[in-house]
C-alpha cells in the first residue's frame, strides 16, 4: 500500500513540474501556480452557488422554525408573541408573509412547502391596518414605560445621599443633589403608578389582539399537532438528505471540468504537446481537490454520518465519539480501496502499456515512437526487456512474450 502511494506521488510530482520530461524554470513555475490559484477559487465560488441550486430545508420549510418556537415555550404570553410575529419589522416590507416563503422557489429547484404557505397566509391575514395600530399603540405605551423605568432608577440612585442629607440636618440649600428625599419618594410613586396603569393597558390591548377573529383562527391551525407533525417530518426529511443533494450538484459541476481535462491530457500526452498536457494535468488536479474535500464534508453532515449516528446512539447512548473511531477505521480503508481501483483500472501498468503498443507509443510517456525504437527519442525510456524463456526481447509490463508466449513474472508498472 505505501508503494503505491509513494509511487503515484512520484508520479503526480513529475508530472507537475515538468514539460516534455524537462523542469519548469522559476517563472513559468509561478505563472502555472498562479494560474492555478485563480482557477481553484472560481471552481469553490462555482460550487458554492450550484450548491445552493436546490431550495433549502429552511427555505422549503419557512414556518418551522416559529413554529417548533412556539410549541416548546411556556410563557403565559407565548400566544401574543406568535401573533407578533405577523407583522414585519420593516414597515416597507413590499411583500406578504406568502409571497416573502415563495420568493425561496426563485432561482431553485423544489417547492415551498404548502402547509407553510398555508401559514404565510393566516399571518398576512392578522397583518392588517387595525392590528397595527394596536401593535403601535403597545409599543408606543411600551417606550413610555422604559423611559420611566429609567427615570427612577436615576431617582434611586441620588435617593439614598438625599435621605443620609435629611438625616444629618443638612440644609436643603447645601445638598448637592436637585431633588430632596420627600420629593424623590412622591415622584418614584407617582410614576410607579403610571407604569402600572400603562402595563395594565398594553395587557388589555394584548388580550383584544389575541381575541380577534384572524388571531383565534392563526392559533387554532398551528395547534392542530396534525399539521405541525407533516411540516416536522418533511423538514426532516429535507434536512437529512440536503447535504447528499448538494453533493450530488456540486459533482454535476466538477465531473464534466475532470473528464474534459483528462481527455485534453491523454490528447496532448498522445500528440506530444507538452505545455497543453502540463497544464491540463494541472487542471485535473485542481477540479479533483474540491471533489474530494466535499466527499469528506458529506462524511461529516450527509446521509451516512446520521446512519451511523442513528446506530451508535441507541447502543451506547451519548457515547458518540464513537464515531470518530469509526471515521478512524473507515476512511483508511476507503483510501486503500481507491488506491487499488486506480492502480487496477485507471493506472494499470498493464492496460496502459497494451494500449500504448497497440498505437506505437512510448511505454512511458505517451508520446509517438517508431515500431522498432527500443530507446524513446523524447524520455529516452527502454521499451523491452529478456523473456525468461526464450531470451529474445519482449515488450514491458505486457504479461506474456511476444514470440513464444511465455507468462513474464518479472512485469514492472510504468515509472
Amino acid at each position: 500500500m505505501f508503494a503505491s502511494i509513494r509511487r503515484l506521488l512520484n508520479q503526480f510530482f513529475r508530472k507537475s513540474r515538468t514539460i516534455n520530461n524537462e523542469p519548469l524554470n522559476k517563472v513559468s513555475l509561478i505563472v502555472i501556480i498562479l494560474v492555478d490559484i485563480f482557477i481553484l477559487i472560481n471552481v469553490f465560488t462555482g460550487l458554492d452557488n450550484i450548491s445552493r441550486w436546490h431550495i433549502s430545508p429552511t427555505e422549503a420549510y419557512p414556518c418551522y422554525s416559529e413554529w417548533q418556537n412556539y410549541r416548546v415555550k411556556n410563557t403565559k404570553d407565548k400566544d401574543y408573541e406568535i401573533v407578533k410575529l405577523s407583522f414585519p419589522y420593516s414597515p416597507n416590507n413590499q411583500f406578504s408573509f406568502q409571497q416573502s416563503y415563495q420568493q425561496g422557489e426563485i432561482a431553485h429547484l423544489g417547492k415551498v412547502n404548502q402547509i407553510c404557505l398555508k401559514y404565510g397566509e393566516y399571518k398576512d391575514k392578522i397583518n392588517n391596518q387595525q392590528n397595527q395600530q394596536i401593535i403601535k399603540t403597545i409599543e408606543q405605551k411600551q417606550e413610555k414605560i422604559s423611559n420611566l423605568e429609567q427615570t427612577n432608577r436615576n431617582i434611586r440612585a441620588k435617593y439614598d445621599s438625599t435621605l443620609l442629607e435629611k438625616i444629618a440636618g443638612q440644609s436643603r440649600e447645601q445638598s448637592i443633589n436637585q431633588v430632596g428625599a420627600e420629593k424623590a419618594k412622591q415622584q418614584l410613586d407617582q410614576n410607579d403608578r403610571q407604569i402600572s396603569t400603562l402595563r395594565q393597558e398594553n395587557s388589555n390591548l394584548q388580550k383584544d389582539l389575541v381575541a380577534k377573529p384572524e388571531s383565534t383562527s392563526f392559533l387554532s391551525f398551528i395547534r392542530d399537532e396534525n399539521q405541525f407533525t407533516e411540516v416536522e417530518k418533511g423538514y426532516q426529511k429535507a434536512l437529512f438528505w440536503y447535504p447528499s443533494i448538494q453533493l450530488g450538484f456540486q459533482s454535476l459541476f466538477l465531473l464534466p471540468l475532470i473528464i474534459i481535462a483528462l481527455l485534453v491530457h491523454r490528447f496532448a500526452q498522445v500528440r506530444g504537446y507538452g505545455l497543453i498536457s502540463l497544464i491540463s494535468w494541472h487542471l485535473l488536479v485542481i477540479f479533483f481537490i474540491p471533489l474530494i474535500i466535499k466527499v469528506f464534508e458529506f462524511f461529516q453532515i450527509g446521509a451516512i454520518f446520521q446512519f451511523i449516528i442513528d446506530i451508535i446512539a441507541p447502543i451506547f447512548g451519548g457515547l458518540l465519539f464513537l464515531i470518530n473511531y469509526i471515521y478512524i477505521l473507515l476512511i483508511p480503508l476507503i483510501g486503500f480501496g481507491i488506491i487499488k481501483f486506480f492502480q487496477k483500472f485507471v493506472f494499470n501498468a498493464k492496460v496502459q502499456a497494451a494500449n500504448r503498443v497497440q498505437k506505437s507509443l512510448c511505454l512511458n510517456c505517451a508520446k509517438k515512437i517508431r515500431h522498432r525504437d527500443r530507446h524513446c527519442p523524447h524520455c529516452g525510456y527502454y521499451q523491452y526487456l529478456e523473456c525468461e524463456n526464450c531470451h529474445l526481447l519482449t515488450y514491458k509490463h505486457l504479461p506474456y512474450c511476444k514470440h513464444c508466449g511465455y507468462f513474464q513474472n518479472s512485469s514492472k508498472t510504468i515509472n
